[in-house]
């Protein structure tokens, strides 16, 4: 995910696909914690995703405060 598909979306939307990024990766670490991960560098990618959007987030509160 680039941080220009973020751009555009509204404070809502990312907080929907934050939660979203949030509930994939615990279910990787489910299948990592039961041996049956097939790619351990999706923990990764969906960390720093999450980052982004949070870091979004942050962005598009902080004029308003």
């Amino acid at each position: 995910m680039k941080s220009l598909e973020l751009k555009d979306l509204t404070t809502v939307e990312l907080t929907v696909k934050s939660r979203d990024l949030r509930r994939e990766l615990f279910n990787l670490r489910l299948q990592q914690a039961s041996a049956q991960l097939e790619k351990p560098a999706r923990l990764r990618l969906l960390r720093r995703d999450i980052a982004r959007v949070e870091t979004r987030i942050s962005q598009l509160r902080k004029p308003a405060a």
